[in-house]
């Protein structure tokens, strides 16, 4: 039997996640193309995703993936939940985005009492790809709505549900929110200051480089690989760091917030001198040789 499942929308992570669906062999994936760039049409077309419009996905989809940049999250959700009320659907409608723990019970709120089920789904990792799967960690107030959530292991995606006492809306989301805040926090520090050093004088870069080796070689081999790695992904980076510094809070959450305007620099040198660029890719070249 084919299942019918929603993925919105078809950016890195969406197309590639449908397509793991889609090979499955058991699920039939929709999403909504309306206003979207060729190059988004043409990847959804390659996952095997099929275009339908918001209406249509409410009646036919059991389940809706919520795949978007943050600051889109809520947006979404309220055209969506709007759509679907209208139209009486009870399907599950699950977040997947990188929001803290109160951006993501805000939208639970928005499907409170329309009959359709709610989960907090973060994802860790990047992409499926041959051989490779993130892990969805996911909550819920209700245990029997999480569990169907939970069926799409069956389906090829890798699925860790959060129980236990106390646990609801909000925990995957804190979880994400905890383990992006370390990784992507740890390559945006490392960024800062190689920006910082050469700034400072191509002396001062080498240097910089030369005793990451020496002394920390463990470090400088991540480097190596996180900044190339970043650059591309930067602009998507700034929205969820903001709702990082939400999420630690008055204090502490500054720092997010420092985080946020480097990738935002990041970002904007790339798409106009990128001398920024060019910076961080000839040190973690360099770091690569070492």
């Amino acid at each position: 039997m084919v299942t019918t499942i929603a993925v919105i929308a078809a950016g890195a992570m969406g197309s590639a996640v449908a397509r793991k669906l889609v090979q499955s062999g058991t699920v039939r994936v929709l999403t909504n193309l309306e206003g979207r760039s060729e190059a988004t049409c043409q990847r959804a077309i390659a996952a095997g995703m099929v275009d339908a419009s918001y209406s249509s996905i409410a009646k036919e989809a059991r389940l809706v993936l919520s795949i978007l940049p943050p600051s889109d999250a809520v947006s979404f959700a309220q055209k969506f939940a709007l759509v679907a009320r209208s139209v009486g659907a009870s399907l599950l409608f699950a977040d997947c985005n990188a929001v803290n723990p109160a951006t993501v019970k805000r939208i639970s709120e928005i499907f409170h009492g329309s009959g359709m089920g709610f989960v907090d789904a973060g994802i860790i990792g990047g992409p499926p790809k041959d051989g490779y799967d993130p892990v969805f960690y996911a909550s819920a107030d209700d245990a029997e709505r999480l569990h169907e959530f939970h069926s799409l292991s069956k389906c090829g995606l890798k699925i860790s549900l959060l129980e236990g006492e106390g646990v609801g809306v909000g925990d995957a989301s804190a979880l994400k929110m905890s383990y992006a805040g370390i990784t992507k926090g740890t390559t945006a520090l490392m960024a800062t200051m190689i920006l910082a050093a050469h700034r400072s004088s191509p002396a001062t870069s080498t240097a910089l480089l030369n005793e990451l080796h020496q002394s920390q070689p463990v470090l400088l081999n991540r480097l190596g690989g996180a900044i190339p790695g970043m650059v591309p992904k930067a602009y998507r980076w700034v929205g969820e760091m903001e709702e990082i510094a939400g999420f630690v809070g008055d204090g502490e959450g500054e720092i997010y917030k420092g985080i946020a305007k480097l990738y935002a620099r990041v970002e904007k040198s790339l798409k106009e001198d990128n001398v920024d660029i060019q910076v961080l890719k000839e040190f973690a070249e360099a770091a690569k040789k070492m």
